[in-house]
């Protein structure tokens, strides 16, 4: 059983998409997973594991799909490592300053304080790829120095969201396949970055990942994001 606690929505009444994803992948175990998100995931709200072989499946109390996952694996490969001036200069441009659909993400939201959301933020350097530093703070820490997978996941989300732009059009995250090769350790100086591959009708198809400072990759991720209606 899990429970996907308040802290981590995205959404103001759901979860973080690539938290919850980051919860499916942990369970399921594999080095590549692809976690789909079937509904808005509940917070606060008992959820069950269904296993059947490779796949992964949680559940709601009454049994209906919040989310599925199974062995990923990866259509291209992952955006380069900004540089330092492409850091700062994405952080200075980040669209959630002016205007943000959800201003308290777990991940993105620039209403969160230092430790209670991760105010990871990425602004565009080009046409179609963002970039921002990033610390993770001692709040995360998973007991051993460094951040769990879930939250990890949550790193590598919203900088694709922010590549397709939500200033332009609602989205939320339907799925996500990612890698951690190495979880992100407290404090250390790292470096974010989305890009926008190509959009299909109303589906948005992004890449992420996450370096450190002197370009170690740590984890990649590509989305699917599905615009939606505003209501």
């Amino acid at each position: 059983m899990v429970t996907i606690g308040a802290q981590f929505n995205g959404p103001a009444t759901s979860g973080n998409g690539g938290y919850v994803c980051g919860v499916l992948a942990d369970e399921h175990g594999a080095d590549v997973v692809t976690a789909t998100l079937r509904q808005p995931p509940p917070l606060d709200s008992p959820l069950t594991w269904e296993r059947d072989e490779d796949d992964l499946r949680l559940l709601t109390p009454g049994g209906a799909v919040v989310g599925e996952a199974n062995v990923g694996s990866f259509a291209g490969t992952p955006p380069p490592c900004p540089t330092a001036e492409e850091t700062t200069a994405g952080l200075a441009s980040y669209a959630g300053f002016a205007a943000h659909p959800f201003d308290r993400c777990f991940t993105c939201g620039t209403a969160r304080s230092d430790g209670d959301g991760l105010r990871l933020f990425t602004g565009p350097v080009d046409e179609t790829r963002t970039a921002g530093p990033w610390q993770p703070h001692a709040a995360f820490d998973a007991g051993d120095g460094a951040l769990d997978v879930p939250v990890t996941w949550a790193a590598l989300d919203c900088p694709g969201g922010w590549a397709a732009d939500f200033s332009q059009q609602l989205m939320l995250l339907g799925r996500m396949t990612a890698q951690v090769l190495r979880r992100p350790t407290i404090g250390e100086r790292l470096r974010s970055t989305g890009h926008l591959a190509r959009r299909d009708g109303r589906k948005f198809h992004t890449a992420t990942a996450l370096y450190t400072e002197t370009g170690e990759l740590l984890g990649r991720a590509e989305q699917v994001w599905i615009e939606v209606p505003e209501s």
